[in-house]
Order: structure tokens, then sequence, then C-alpha cells
């Protein structure tokens, strides 16, 4: 998906604010059966936990990948939690965020970076 930004931890970011885990995270994690979503409203900084994601093979928190407001979350992880699974760049996406200082955007890996990251093994 090369219309997003990447962190280490696998959480991409769109230009629109839009926040989830790649495709290689929700592969790793497993069968996801509940997500835990921050409240809107919320201020976070780059790299704070948003929340956290369970599967049947464990527990992890997801990021910040900027500065911000938390603007909307998906309402619909509450009854189907493995959109994340099905379609982690689309249906699946976490919460929006509302950029305090765009330029963050800027020092965030680009899909090509990531995805040799993640050819690697992911860290």
């Amino acid at each position: 998906m090369k219309d997003r930004k990447y962190l280490k931890s696998h959480e991409w970011i769109k230009p629109d604010g839009h926040v989830g885990i790649s495709d290689f995270a929700q592969k790793e994690l497993g069968d996801i059966v509940f997500v835990e979503l921050p409240e809107v409203g919320r201020s976070v900084n780059k790299g704070d936990s948003l929340g956290m994601i369970e599967s049947v093979k464990a527990s992890s928190e997801f990021y910040s990948p900027v500065s911000g407001k938390v603007a909307t979350i998906n309402d619909s992880l509450t009854a189907t939690p493995e959109l994340v699974n099905q379609q982690p760049y689309e249906n699946g996406w976490l919460v929006q965020i509302t950029p305090s200082n765009p330029a963050e955007m800027n020092e965030l890996l680009d899909y090509d970076t990531y995805a040799a990251l993640a050819e690697a093994g992911g860290h």
C-alpha cells in the first residue's frame, strides 16, 4: 500500500489520518479476537500506545504514528475484530488521527522501506 507511511512496529497511516496495522502484523498476530480502541478526542504523542490488539496467540499494543487527536475509531471492530485480519488496509483500520504536526509524517517509512523491513523478518 504505497499511499501510506509506516512505523517499524508495523502500524500504517494514510494522509487522511486513518491508522491500522500492516498485513505482515496481522499475519504475525494470527486470528484477532478483540481490539481495545482509545477514546475519541484523546490527545496522543507520536509513539504513544493507542490500544491493544488481542489474538489467539498474543496481545499486542499498537502505537500512534503521529502526534494529534483521535478523531474517530472504527466501531465495527467491537463486533467484528476479525476485519483487521481480513482487510487490514481497508475496513480493518483502527483509528483516525487529526495530526497536530503533519511534518511528522515525513519521518515515517515509505512503503518500499517498510516492505524490505517486513521481508527481512519484521524488525
